[in-house]
């Protein structure tokens, strides 16, 4: 069952266009020019009930305006948003009842209260029956660990505890959808694997929908099994995650350390290796998978060479989406997820 429906959602600003030159500024003041920048460019798509849905793109590209129309903070040029059956920007006030969200660095709590009597602040606001507010409490006190500073002013706290903190406020009053902004930047390996496994817990337990928007790719490799990635206002992809590996990460990368030095030769292009790039006895070869696999490859390697080491790995969910955007990292700056061989 659908619970958000987005029909052709176009978002345009209006701004003032910036002249150069004191005449042309002075000039401005009496005479000003426009310009029409498209945030937003006519894009489509459902989500159902119970999906985590990754979406993402680079700055600038649209993201954070399509979640504010969602969340009804701002209004449609033209297409239409349909949240849990009402148009938010047209009746914010029940919207706002039925979904919980997370911005990354702007908290919803108060800030120089503790923790726990901004929660208790919330039930009222939210009119969240008693006996259902403590079983949250308890249930997000337990998960996130909030008994080491939910007592502590909101201002003493660090980022990690405050993004826990702001997890449990959003989820307090059980909404069908949470949007979740950047909900582990900055945060350590540790906050990080506990607030993910919080969202999957919440969305297995309640199927809450949950929206993320992440540069972490990190999070969308661990979270999402949908991912829509949008590009200046468009939307470029939408889609299962491990189809989009399959059909943007092809490539695959080994580096191997021979008795001896790699000699690059035709046989291993034809083969479908599209680089290789030797450094003393140590040899990297990038290739496509789907014409050769690492067994392959190192089967020809190991009847030429005497092989002393091998790493292969893997272009990861980063990668990918570099190289959709146009802007391809460097393997070698690449995170990788490695499969090593001695």
């Amino acid at each position: 069952m659908a619970v958000i429906q987005v029909d052709n959602l176009r978002k345009e600003f209006k701004r003032n266009k910036s002249r150069e030159g004191l005449w042309n500024n002075v000039k401005g003041l009496v005479y000003r020019e426009y310009e029409t920048k498209t945030a937003v460019d006519d894009i489509s798509f459902t989500i159902d009930k119970g999906e985590i849905v990754g979406y993402i793109g680079p700055n600038g590209a649209g993201k954070s305006t399509s979640i504010k129309m969602l969340v009804g903070i701002l209004v449609p040029t033209s297409g239409r948003v349909i949240v849990n059956g009402i148009e938010p920007y047209k009746n914010r006030e029940l919207n706002a009842m039925r979904i919980g969200a997370v911005f990354g660095q702007k908290t919803q709590l108060w800030w120089d209260t503790p923790v726990i009597d901004s929660l208790r602040l919330m039930r009222y606001m939210y009119d969240i029956p008693p006996a259902r507010f403590n079983e949250n409490m308890e249930r997000f006190t337990d998960i996130l660990g909030l008994d080491e500073f939910k007592h502590v002013a909101v201002r003493q706290l660090s980022l990690g505890q405050r993004m826990r903190a702001d997890l449990c406020a959003a989820l307090l009053h059980d909404p069908d959808i949470i949007y979740l902004d950047e909900p582990t930047i900055g945060l350590d390996v540790v906050v990080k694997e506990k607030i993910r496994n919080f969202i999957l817990e919440i969305n297995r337990d309640r199927g809450t929908t949950v929206i993320l928007t992440t540069h972490d790719m990190s999070d969308i490799e661990k979270l999402c099994s949908r991912v829509m990635v949008i590009d200046q206002g468009k939307l470029m992809y939408d889609g299962n995650l491990e189809q989009l590996k399959s059909d943007f990460g092809s490539g695959e990368r080994m580096v191997v350390e021979t008795d001896r030095i790699f000699e690059s030769s035709q046989e291993l292009n034809e083969l479908g290796v599209t680089s290789c790039s030797v450094d003393g006895k140590k040899t990297q070869l990038i290739y496509d998978k789907k014409r050769i696999n690492s067994s392959m490859l190192i089967k020809w390697i190991m009847d030429r060479y005497d092989v002393k080491d091998f790493v292969v790995k893997e272009t990861d969910i980063e990668e990918i989406i570099r190289t959709m955007y146009g802007e391809r990292l460097p393997l070698e700056a690449a995170a990788d997820r490695e499969r090593v061989f001695v």
